[in-house]
């Protein structure tokens, strides 16, 4: 190495370091970002909060009350004296024979004072027209089904094979297919209208009085006023219908209490407890029960569904 390397020379210039930066000269354009709209319920989270709640409250009441009906229609809270397959098999067996006539007694139970009317030999229909006086065919006519102001049934109605209503919201029944007539309780199911449908009968639905010799625990109807019934009881051995009519006003309860009591296996309400009908006695003689002046019965003509019993 020579001197002249390890010394600087006066007239250099010492070296400056220099500094880049680099920067982009386009400045990137920030984009603006729309504002993000909440939607109602998010502005309300109140409202949001009451409907769930609400939501859960009316589900817990339809449960409830999908439960209430079908307990309703298959509970009836009383025993059935007879299925309606036993009662189906009687309206297929043919009737004993007996001379026509309605045989009228009287008696008083447990304070309740009674008139009975045992049905002999006589068949059953249901008509919209009120038989007339001189009818000798006629041995008793009374109500059947309940109807509202528009003229639509409470109750299932069957009138020669055609459904009139089909409304199961009362228990009690009456059938009556050719010369057989039966009376039961039947509630979800509704085999002995059907049949009485395919065989061209006739059938209606009332409120349960007695069923197997046990009145219910509560009714639909309150107050005082003069009550009639369909009853079935066994004499001997051998089933009688009975048409009963109070000669006083009594409650529903009381009534039904006098019919277990006096005997009845089964009862349904027959509406109209001061109607006028007329029953008929083997002679053929004709005897009212209520006032004559009351027949015939103008209003709801051609919408009441008569029950009407003949001879056979």
């Amino acid at each position: 190495m020579s001197i002249n390397d390890n010394f600087i020379h006066k007239d250099r210039k010492p070296e400056i370091p220099e500094f880049i930066i680099e920067r982009d000269d386009e400045e990137k354009e920030v984009q603006e970002v729309p504002e993000r709209k909440l939607s109602f319920f998010q502005r309300h989270k109140w409202l949001r909060r009451f409907l769930k709640a609400l939501a859960v409250v009316l589900l817990v009441a339809l449960t409830i009350w999908a439960y209430k009906t079908w307990n309703y229609y298959n509970n009836i809270g009383i025993d059935v004296s007879t299925p309606p397959s036993e009662n189906i098999n009687k309206l297929k067996t043919a009737p004993a024979k007996e001379i026509a006539q309605v045989v009228h007694t009287s008696d008083s139970i447990l304070g309740v004072e009674l008139d009975f009317y045992a049905i002999h030999g006589l068949r059953a229909s249901i008509e919209f027209k009120e038989p007339k006086l001189t009818d000798k065919s006629v041995y008793l006519y009374c109500r059947s089904a309940d109807h509202k102001g528009d003229n639509t049934y409470l109750g299932s109605l069957v009138v020669n094979g055609e459904e009139k209503q089909s409304d199961r919201s009362r228990f009690g029944y009456m059938a009556m297919v050719d010369d057989r007539m039966v009376i039961g309780v039947e509630s979800r199911r509704e085999e002995v209208k059907d049949y009485v449908m395919k065989n061209g009968g006739s059938y209606f639905r009332q409120y349960i009085l007695v069923s197997n010799r046990v009145i219910p625990s509560q009714f639909e109807l309150h107050g005082k006023v003069e009550r009639k019934a369909i009853g079935r009881m066994n004499i001997g051995g051998k089933e009688r219908l009975y048409f009963i009519s109070t000669r006083n006003k009594e409650t529903l309860w009381d009534f039904a209490d006098a019919l277990r009591e006096y005997g009845f296996i089964d009862a349904i309400y027959i509406t109209g407890g001061t109607d006028y009908c007329y029953y008929r006695t083997a002679d053929g003689q004709r005897h009212d029960i209520g006032d004559i002046n009351d027949y015939p019965h103008k209003k709801w003509k051609g919408v009441i569904p008569w029950l009407v019993l003949r001879k056979r």
